[in-house]
């Protein structure tokens, strides 16, 4: 089997699905891998170095490869018409969160699709996590995107001209983006405390000497791990509860975000008036919508004299270990489904029956079907 690693077509993305020192694993399991020239270029990768793993590089591996590994595959990319051979086998990103164009095209075509978004949090798909792998990356560049925007330092500095104070830091949400977040912002030398929804998490913030907020509020525990979605009047206590967190903060960070449902708003424009001048929001979630209600995506914007950071597609930008993080995520889940040298896709495993979007011109996961449509 021809397993094609091409080169990503969404704007700004710089990641490679696979790196050269994961190659060897799958050519020893019987795979010929097929690399697009130029495909890890922008990540650090050279041809050179695939090949000399035992790569070949191929021009237009999506007309020639029978397994295509992707960061953002089509759905994800925006690419409404994506070129797929009929019966392939696509894996990546596929944002199967709504209905998109290249379903259909899947359907039409009967390629079987997985979506790395979906990997159920189990011990036994930890490896294969992407999501949280991406999120580690995304947490520890927040803290130095705050660090870069605040015109203070982070540590506290004893000098002959004075004493420095150290800087104060709230992180909104602690997941796997929020506690590294809190573990890099520590690190640097700021005051850091921190909130989630779920009461939980409270010994994790205080193993990384970071203080965690307590909030007379009902846990919104959800399933996987993640915070569930709950109602305005939850919302509305939650931001008068946090407001005089945020207006002693230098440093706002939020993370919160639920997965195929919109950013909860947790940083209304009122708060932000009341921050001091100077201050700072990095805002991880305005891919979908944003924690904060000025936040914008891609942009860093002033608001009432507070510099508001929305970065898109963190990972990205540490192209080179997120690369290397997502290779073994996306390597590690293709080989659970090899079984004498073939690929199994076996429906009974939870991690492949979770994951798999389209196959066989059909949509088998209930819960998938429901969120995309049929696809026609």
């Amino acid at each position: 089997m021809k397993i094609g690693v091409p080169g990503e077509s969404f704007p700004g993305e710089r990641r490679v699905s696979l790196v050269p020192s994961h190659v060897p694993g799958l050519t020893k399991a019987g795979f010929e891998v097929l690399v697009e020239p130029g495909a890890g270029e922008q990540s650090g990768y050279l041809d050179a170095e695939y090949e000399a793993k035992g790569a070949k590089m191929v021009p237009n591996v999506r007309e020639t490869a029978d397994l295509l590994l992707t960061v953002r595959a089509a759905a994800a990319s925006g690419d409404t018409a994506p070129s797929v051979r009929d019966s392939q086998i696509i894996i990546g990103f596929l944002d199967p969160w709504a209905p998109h164009e290249s379903f259909k095209t899947y359907l039409a075509k009967s390629v079987t699709s997985f979506s790395m978004e979906l990997i159920p949090r189990i011990t036994r798909a930890q490896s294969m996590d992407a999501l949280s792998s991406m999120a580690n990356l995304a947490g520890y560049r927040s803290a130095l995107l705050a660090a870069e925007a605040l015109p203070k330092m982070f540590p506290m500095m004893m000098t002959a001209a004075g004493t420095i104070v150290p800087a104060k830091a709230f992180v909104i949400g602690v997941g796997v983006a929020g506690l590294q977040a809190i573990a890099t912002t520590k690190r640097l030398g700021a005051v850091v405390s921190a909130y989630d929804v779920r009461p939980a998490v409270k010994e994790q913030v205080e193993s990384l000497g970071a203080k965690f907020v307590e909030m007379d509020l009902e846990t919104a525990e959800g399933s996987g791990g993640y915070a569930r979605e709950m109602n305005e009047e939850f919302y509305l206590k939650q931001r008068e509860l946090m407001g005089e967190v945020i207006q002693e903060s230098d440093v706002v960070i939020t993370t919160a975000a639920i997965p195929g449902k919109p950013s909860p708003v947790l940083v209304t424009e009122e708060m932000v008036k009341l921050m001091q001048p100077g201050s700072v929001i990095v805002d991880l979630a305005t891919e979908r919508g944003g924690n904060c209600e000025l936040s914008e995506a891609g942009s860093t914007v002033v608001k009432h004299g507070v510099t508001i950071v929305g970065p898109a597609n963190i990972p990205s930008a540490l192209a080179s270990n997120a690369s290397q993080l997502y290779s073994k995520n996306i390597t590690t889940f293709l080989m659970n489904m090899v079984k004498d040298g073939e690929i199994t896709i076996d429906v009974e495993d939870e991690i492949v029956a979770a994951t798999l979007v389209t196959r066989g011109g059909e949509i088998p996961n209930e819960t998938t079907r429901e969120r995309i449509g049929g696809g026609a």
